[in-house]
């Protein structure tokens, strides 16, 4: 199941408010500026900067080809 596209018009980074992509089958919301995920955990989307993971450009990179298609 994935997240209604409603929720995911509005939802921003809580850091920078900048739009975040959806990466469905990695489960997480990436913020390709800040170089951070944020989780899906049961098709809720955890927003908090604490539960945020930073991640490396390769990975960004990596699930920006996921999303894409």
């Amino acid at each position: 199941m994935s997240l209604d596209p409603q929720l995911l018009e509005i939802l921003v980074c809580p850091e920078d408010k900048g739009v975040l992509v959806y990466v469905e089958s990695e489960g997480v919301l990436l913020n390709d500026r800040l170089l951070r995920t944020y989780p899906v955990r049961d098709n809720i989307p955890v927003m908090l900067i604490d539960e945020a993971s930073q991640i490396s450009k390769d990975e960004v990179q990596r699930l920006l080809a996921i999303a894409s298609g």
